[in-house]
């Protein structure tokens, strides 16, 4: 029989979070760190890094991996780096992303390129790059862990934003995690996503400031979600709990999708 208390720890695992610095990120990389995992926090700005991994360094080891992901030669360096540093990668999470709004008649092509670069070109040949990790300790009881940050806007059409490479961007995430999870089953390795609605971070932040209310109002618990909310969920998938998980879209978005 399990023992309950440690169904949703993580206690030894290796994880890395991109994006992991600000948001939504920032929350799951928290919660892994307060699971017992040692977390690889990757973005951007080395500063960003370098601070979030000493603020989130209460909790438990959290070491800053500076990488702009969008690029094919960052990806090929981060994997070369764990590969110097780990035996294994437990948890990967991409959730690494950008998103632009336009409207239809008048989107470029370079906002379009540059969040289908990200939000899933970035994700396919990350999680493609670390497979020697990810395969090199799982097994069926404890596999490793691959979550695709999705978003609910990539499950049905969004009424308030018009972000539309970010929501096509989104969805072929979606699709792309049941395909790795049939694909990877056979290695022990679990792919899931989870489907955010509104949260706190930097990228909500400007429209909640200007729209708060109508945002709300499209949501049915009436209000939006946090570092429980998303890292409770995180830690399902990534532990003991989820393990006979793979393949799915979790919404988590305050019945959203579920009540609508």
């Amino acid at each position: 029989m399990s023992d309950v208390q440690h169904l949703f720890r993580v206690d030894g695992k290796v994880a890395l979070v991109t994006g992991g610095t600000s948001g939504i990120g920032r929350m799951i990389a928290t919660a892994l760190l307060q699971g017992g995992a040692k977390v690889y926090v990757a973005s951007r700005k080395a500063a960003a890094c370098e601070a979030t991994s000493a603020e989130l360094s209460q909790f438990g080891p959290c070491v800053p991996l500076p990488a702009d992901i969008s690029s094919m030669d960052e990806v090929r360096r981060v994997a070369d780096h764990l590969s110097g540093s780990e035996k294994a990668l437990d948890i990967l999470v991409n959730n690494a992303g950008t998103t632009w709004g336009a409207p239809v008649d008048s989107f470029p092509e370079a906002g379009w390129d540059k969040v289908m670069d990200l939000n899933l070109k970035s994700a396919f040949f990350l999680t493609q790059a670390m497979l020697p990790l990810l395969k090199s300790r799982a097994n069926a009881v404890s596999p490793s862990s691959v979550v695709n940050i999705g978003s609910i806007d990539g499950l049905r059409v969004s009424p308030v934003f018009d972000a539309i490479s970010y929501a096509v961007a989104k969805s072929g995430l979606h699709q792309m995690t049941r395909v790795l999870a049939s694909r990877l089953v056979k290695d022990n390795i679990t792919v899931n996503a989870i489907a955010p609605g509104a949260f706190t971070s930097k990228m909500l932040a400007p429209m909640l400031d200007r729209m708060e209310e109508e945002i709300l109002a499209t949501i049915p618990m009436r209000r939006v979600g946090g570092q429980d909310d998303i890292g409770g969920a995180a830690l399902f998938l990534c532990s003991r709990a989820g393990a006979y998980v793979t393949g799915i879209v979790l919404p988590v978005d305050g019945g959203v999708t579920g009540c609508s």
